[in-house]
């Protein structure tokens, strides 16, 4: 099919709310690059948004799906699911916490942390009397309502109202406001220790641990989103490794399926004893096919040394985009933990400069006015970075 084929079923078909989508078809992937349906190859520096961990087709994910879709993709969660415990006790080894819980994406992942902070609440102090959760401004957590409100974005929130009650708003990385924002009707605070749609902003130690010991002290739950950090896209498997600290529960997501969909809450066991029976579920959560993926991007991070990579790899990207910023005046600065970087611009030129990558044979994303994300495969190597440098000097030159 050529591109002005799928262009008109996407216009013909398809609800427009992704706005104009880039005049490109991929029908094609392989290790960092996408090929399109005119043949045209493309490094790929957005993952699938920080989807697909081992990158393109790698071998060892398309033999597991394979064979696990020769077998058996779904039955149901009334029944025992192998792949589904051999990933929950990697999950809960990994983070050093007591039990995980698998759903389809990282909206419900995040769901699940607010209806278990909801649930361990109503069990401290009575229903309804302590239900608030804190979340950071420019944060980003899904588009459920729930989600959605704990999304301290207007943008997001925009035409949903009423919103869900329940939430208030403090600024990142502020850790005298957090303080203030503890009220009688608190249970918990839910942050990401670096902001993915926010604009790729890292929490500070001195504010995530601050966090951590002042929910100890008021007896409040911390809860991390880490749907878009973790999975060892920072370069530790879970980014608040960083910090020192223990969270009471963390959602994944996006890394974890390497491309299939998967969401997971990983908690301690008191709040896992909060959902009881019937007290939450899911149809596909969990599934076979879901936690074999899920299984092998864990396996694989470890066998293939890849946290070790995305440090590495991380630390050059990095430098060679603050040398781009040296030389090249549009160029602002550089941001970001591992392979998770943000690249701001002097101008609101963003979307112009990723067209101008794509058109040179590079994919990346404008995450705001003037900024460009780059989150590559964590599999991405020295000579990627020096060929996505060059374009991007390119294409920031000329947008």
């Amino acid at each position: 099919m050529k591109l002005e084929e799928y262009q008109q079923l996407d216009e013909t078909y398809l609800v427009q709310n992704y706005g104009t989508r880039l005049p490109i078809a991929f029908v094609r992937g392989e290790g960092m690059y996408l090929y399109d349906s005119e043949g045209r190859r493309y490094l790929d520096f957005l993952a699938g948004i920080a989807v697909v961990t081992l990158g393109h087709s790698h071998p060892k994910l398309v033999a597991a799906l394979t064979d696990q879709v020769g077998s058996l993709i779904h039955s149901s969660n009334y029944f025992l699911i192998g792949p589904q415990a051999e990933l929950g006790k990697r999950l809960v080894e990994l983070s050093g916490l007591d039990r995980a819980f698998f759903c389809n994406s990282g909206a419900e992942a995040n769901e699940v942390l607010i209806k278990v902070a909801r649930r361990w609440a109503a069990q401290h102090w009575g229903e309804g009397v302590r239900p608030v959760v804190i979340t950071c401004d420019n944060s980003f957590h899904g588009r459920t309502l729930a989600t959605l409100t704990a999304t301290a974005q207007a943008k997001v929130q925009k035409g949903f109202a009423p919103l869900m009650p329940g939430f208030k708003y403090i600024p990142f990385n502020d850790l005298e406001a957090a303080g203030e924002a503890v009220t009688d009707d608190v249970c918990a605070f839910l942050v990401e220790p670096v902001q993915g749609e926010g604009g790729i902003n890292v929490a500070t130690d001195a504010f995530l641990q601050g966090l951590r010991d002042l929910c100890d002290e008021r007896g409040l739950l911390l809860l991390l989103d880490e749907v878009q950090c973790g999975a060892g896209r920072t370069g530790t498997f879970f980014a608040y490794e960083q910090y020192h600290l223990k969270p009471d529960a963390v959602a994944l997501a996006k890394g974890l399926g390497g491309g299939v969909p998967i969401g997971a809450m990983v908690c301690t066991q008191d709040l896992a004893e909060v959902l009881q029976p019937g007290s939450h579920g899911t149809t596909f959560g969990g599934n076979f096919l879901a936690c074999r993926a899920g299984v092998t991007v864990v396996d694989t991070i470890r066998e293939e040394r890849l946290l070790e990579n995305c440090r590495a790899i991380g630390a050059y990207l990095t430098q060679q985009l603050e040398a781009l910023c040296d030389r090249n005046p549009r160029c602002a600065g550089v941001r970001g933990r591992g392979l998770m970087i943000a690249l701001d611009l002097t101008e609101e030129i963003a979307a112009k400069a990723r067209d101008a990558a794509a058109e040179r044979g590079l994919i990346v994303n404008a995450l705001r006015p003037d900024t460009l994300r780059l989150v590559p495969p964590l599999t991405v190597q020295p000579e990627h970075v020096d060929e996505a440098v060059r374009i991007l000097d390119a294409a920031v030159s000329a947008a």
